[in-house]
């Protein structure tokens, strides 16, 4: 019914309200509509790839796919936390504005937000399946994603279900699909791997009409933990922490944590090539754009950033520093987006929904944060306007005004790191890992990025109260410790 909604708004040109417009997208960019896979990782760091200067774990298939595509190195996510990242990727609206904007288990998109799914559903007429980790809406709420523009979904609707990796069930669509090799605590299907054969059974049985595949996998999310055949590869290998515990003290699953989380990255990038493969397999390799990129940074694994998680950048998962929301992008279409190329293009989350829009042959509302990169990626000349770009981090479960802020203007990145903290202001040509505060020596430019930060942001909505987390886990895992 909702999409028979947004597709009836679709054939009204004259409603100017609309917040789908079907029209063809007018930039010059005049292909074949392409199937679309969208593949995000869940807390890999800008620099845990190899092809972002990691040394010590092994990723092929993704350094393959960068070498046969553009990788881009100022690609920024929408949060530097999960939900409220997710929202922006699909709204297209960045933090300030998008829907969900606090990190749990019960923030829900709303019934009248748009996503990339409706517009691709209901004007061009994708099939839109998702399979992985949802995180902006559960069961029984507007936010699931058969709700909001997808035809099929499978994996996990609850982000803090997502930080078990043997759950006893997982979801397809609302209902729960059970997990049997998995009760009383064994450990018999790895999650990734049944979400990962829904993601093939979806390519195979829907290649012959234009789809959009949005695959976001839960790896390398704690909990630390992967099958025996894949943490072979890295066992003794590394000089392992000692004693290891996370921030929260019962995510070490495994003994070895560095191994365990090397590992885990490596099976990520092993099932980034069967996707690619099996597109090969079925004659779709030059129809089909793939991105791959993260939903957020990454996290400190332990004191000694053993694996540099983010590269030269400062901060991690969290905070607002490049190093929380800095991310990996590649993208790949043989014969259409640039091969072996690298590319300091400053995009976001927020551009992808328009973006993916122009390329599919529409165009979506002008109210968007977001603008369509579509010929950049396709390797055209793009210019770079001086885009005011905005994060921030939102006080409290339930919203409120935001605890932490983040712009970039340019080449100049802005930080409040706290309520009522300065405003720090760093020099991002020459200084990447944000080491330098320039804020005393501009002190005209954080005159106009404060005035800019005034009006960045909506008021929050309410969110319902959230479960302390680990009752929460327990609860939904059935996972007993």
């Amino acid at each position: 019914m909702r999409r028979a909604i947004i597709t009836a708004i679709t054939a009204l040109p004259l409603l100017a309200a609309a917040r789908v417009d079907a029209q063809p997208a007018k930039s010059g960019v005049a292909l074949a509509r392409p199937n679309i896979v969208f593949i995000m990782a869940d807390d890999l760091g800008y620099g845990h790839l190899g092809c972002y200067g990691q040394k010590r774990i092994r990723t092929p298939r993704i350094d393959r796919m960068a070498r046969e595509g553009t990788r881009f190195t100022q690609f920024y996510a929408g949060n530097c936390v999960c939900a409220p990242s997710r929202s922006v990727l699909m709204t297209g609206l960045h933090s300030g504005h998008t829907s969900v904007r606090v990190n749990g288990g019960k923030t829900s998109l709303r019934a009248d937000d748009v996503t990339i799914a409706e517009i691709l559903s209901g004007g061009p007429g994708y099939t839109c399946g998702i399979f992985g980790k949802w995180g902006i809406g559960d069961v029984g709420s507007e936010g699931v994603p058969t709700r909001q523009g997808f035809d099929e979904f499978f994996g996990y609707l609850d982000q803090v279900h997502a930080h078990f990796h043997y759950p006893w069930y997982l979801l397809r669509g609302e209902e729960k699909h059970p997990l049997p090799a998995n009760l009383d605590g064994k450990r018999g299907t790895y999650s990734q791997d049944a979400i990962v054969k829904e993601a093939l059974r979806f390519l195979r049985t829907r290649k012959d009409r234009p789809f959009f595949l949005y695959l976001p996998l839960t790896v390398p999310h704690f909990e630390l933990l992967v099958p025996d055949e894949s943490l072979e590869e890295y066992a003794d290998k590394f000089p392992e922490p000692f004693p290891f515990v996370d921030r929260r003290g019962h995510y070490a699953a495994q003994p070895a944590p560095r191994a365990a989380f090397a590992a885990m990255v490596t099976r990520l990038d092993r099932d980034v090539g069967r996707i690619l493969d099996l597109l090969a397999e079925l004659g779709l390799d030059e129809k089909t754009l793939v991105l791959f990129t993260s939903d957020n940074g990454g996290y400190l694994l332990d004191r000694e950033n053993f694996f540099l998680a983010n590269g030269p950048l400062r901060g991690a998962k969290g905070r607002l520093y490049e190093g929380g929301i800095r991310v990996p992008m590649i993208v790949r279409w043989p014969g259409k987006v640039p091969a072996d190329r690298t590319d300091d293009f400053v995009w976001t989350f927020w551009d992808v929904l328009p973006t993916l829009a122009e390329l599919a042959g529409v165009k979506p509302a002008a109210e968007l944060d977001g603008i369509s990169v579509a010929p950049r990626l396709l390797g055209r000349d793009q210019k770079e306007a001086r885009r005011f770009l905005y994060w921030d981090r939102v006080g409290g479960q339930r919203g409120g005004p935001p605890r932490a802020q983040a712009a970039r203007l340019g080449n100049w990145k802005a930080v409040r790191p706290g309520p009522k903290r300065p405003l720090e202001l760093y020099d991002l040509t020459r200084d990447v890992g944000e080491t330098r505060d320039v804020a005393a020596a501009n002190p005209d430019l954080v005159r106009e990025i404060e005035e800019r930060l005034r009006t960045a942001t909506t008021p929050c909505r309410r969110y319902p109260p959230q479960e302390p987390t680990w009752s929460w886990e327990r609860r939904r895992t059935g996972f007993v410790r």
